[in-house]
């Protein structure tokens, strides 16, 4: 598979960057971190604004830039999209003509299935002054994606919108990654946007690269732990549809060939892949399985590790990791009482109730308690 290579150093008067990382050349990857650690400069960096003092760019099988080489793709020539944080329309021009200017040609079912993916049909004979902040933001996706990029750049797209339009918009971010079939880099400073949005995560410190992977490996890490808070801890599991029961209003998803979870009914076919995240104050455990219970989650796992939590005003939190497979991981946040109690130790087989699980799901997004 061609993917986006990334290797490049670039120093400024009051900081150096070295970011070093390869991303997938589908869906949606997030770029998150500090604000200076590092994000924009490195769409800037593909996007040819920021030349790299040294190194390699190559997106799919084309180099934008090799030092070695003496290589610099021109902007014009890169065929990149980006979509800044203010939408930067043409105040004067029709949303049609926006969305047409700089477009090579015309082609005029591609202009209709961009149009109809993002419904803004409606607005092609009004002006930008007479938009919302959320529609002014999807004329200027469309108008990237009707120069046909080989790659999407997004510089927080939602980060000047308020909590209304943020919401309007994110349905039609949510689309982008099952409709485009080209990659998205997408900065972001939001947690939320993250878990609704992105399949690849890209974490960056003081101007490197700390983590690259997929989502829910990337989010179970301790670089990941810092930006949660401790009674906010969760786990990310990509499921597979395995079974819709309609007598219940339910689906089976499948986390591996042993574990399975039923959450609330979500659409689907068999086989299709849903991102599940479970939150560690949903989780209990228990030494044998019980047999009676309104839970229907249960899972059988080994303690990992045990870790000391924050203190509450009444009572400690411990945060225990269990282990469902040699790569998968649930956090569970109980008390040092259950941990005394349970006389819990590393190693230990023990049953993990879970009480709430939330489905994303393309463009559905919900909060089942079972």
């Amino acid at each position: 598979m061609n993917r986006i290579s990334l290797d490049v150093k670039k120093n400024f008067s009051d900081r150096s960057f070295h970011l070093k990382t390869q991303l997938p050349s589908k869906g949606i990857t997030a770029i998150f971190g500090r604000s200076g650690a590092g994000k924009t400069t490195l769409i800037n960096l593909v996007s040819g604004l920021v030349t790299p003092d040294s190194g390699m760019i190559k997106v799919a099988d084309r180099v934008l830039f090799d030092s070695t080489l003496k290589l610099d793709v021109p902007i014009e020539s890169r065929q990149v999209g980006y979509v800044f944080q203010d939408a930067r329309l043409f105040p004067h021009m029709t949303v049609r003509r926006n969305l047409r200017y700089g477009v090579m040609g015309g082609n005029p079912a591609y202009f209709n299935e961009i149009v109809g993916l993002l419904a803004i049909g409606d607005l092609l004979n009004r002006y930008p002054s007479s938009l919302s902040g959320g529609e002014k933001q999807r004329v200027a996706i469309g108008r990237a994606l009707l120069s046909k990029p080989q790659i999407l750049l997004m510089d927080e797209p939602l980060a000047s919108l308020d909590i209304s339009r943020k919401r309007e918009l994110m349905p039609f971010l949510e689309k982008l990654s099952h409709s485009i079939d080209i990659p998205i880099l997408y900065v972001t400073h939001s947690l939320n946007e993250i878990l609704r949005l992105a399949q690849h995560l890209v974490v960056i410190e003081d101007g490197r690269v700390v983590e690259s992977d997929t989502i829910e490996n990337v989010w179970s890490s301790s670089i990941m732990q810092s930006w949660q808070s401790f009674s906010d801890r969760s786990s990310l599991f990509k499921g597979e549809i395995l079974e819709q029961n309609n007598y219940y209003g339910l689906t089976k998803v499948a986390l591996t060939e042993q574990h399975y979870l039923w959450v609330q009914h979500t659409e689907g076919v068999i086989g299709e892949h849903v991102r599940l995240r479970v939150r560690a104050s949903d989780v209990s455990i228990a030494l044998e399985r019980p047999n009676k219970t309104s839970i229907r989650n249960i899972l059988s796992c080994t303690v990992n590790a045990i870790h000391l939590g924050g203190k509450g005003t009444s009572r400690q939190s411990v945060e225990v990791i269990l282990s469902l497979t040699n790569q998968q991981r649930l956090i569970a946040t109980v008390t040092q009482w259950a941990i005394d109690d349970l006389a819990l130790e590393v190693g230990q087989r023990v049953y993990a109730q879970i009480k709430g699980v939330s489905v994303s799901q393309k463009d559905v997004a919900i909060e089942p308690q079972i």
